[in-house]
This record gives structure tokens, sequence and C-alpha cells, in this order.
């Protein structure tokens, strides 16, 4: 997933759940900018706060690590 992938799922939620973007950062506890360059796909986005926004939202993150090459 690149940072604009992930700015467009936020962006999508956001709208599913009826607020501004202004609602968004002040029920998230960050600033309105945060969430228009997290929208936008800013690669440098903060992780915390961009948890702190999907978390909001009401979104889960799952990670998978990656497979190992078995040993023969």
């Amino acid at each position: 997933m690149t940072p604009k992938e992930l700015g467009e799922i936020i962006r999508a939620a956001r709208r599913d759940a009826g607020l501004r973007q202004d609602e968004l950062a002040g029920a998230a506890g960050v600033g309105l900018r945060f969430i228009v360059d997290l929208e936008s796909g800013k690669p440098t986005s903060q992780i915390g706060k961009a948890l702190a926004v999907l978390a909001t939202l009401g979104c889960r993150v799952s990670i998978e690590p990656a497979k190992r090459a078995q040993k023969p």
C-alpha cells in the first residue's frame, strides 16, 4: 500500500461517516492541515497520528508478516 492509497481510503471513510475534514481533525486530536496532507498521500505523515485518525474512523489496520523462505 502506498501513502496515496492510504489517503484515498481515509478520505472515503471520512465521507462515508459524513464528516468534514475539520470535524475529523477535531475528533482525532490532530490539525486540519494533517488531515489534508494525509488524504493527499503525503509520504512523511506521522504514523501515530495516522493511526489515531484511522481509529477515530473505526478502521482497523492489519499487518501480515512476509513469509520466510524455508530452509532446505
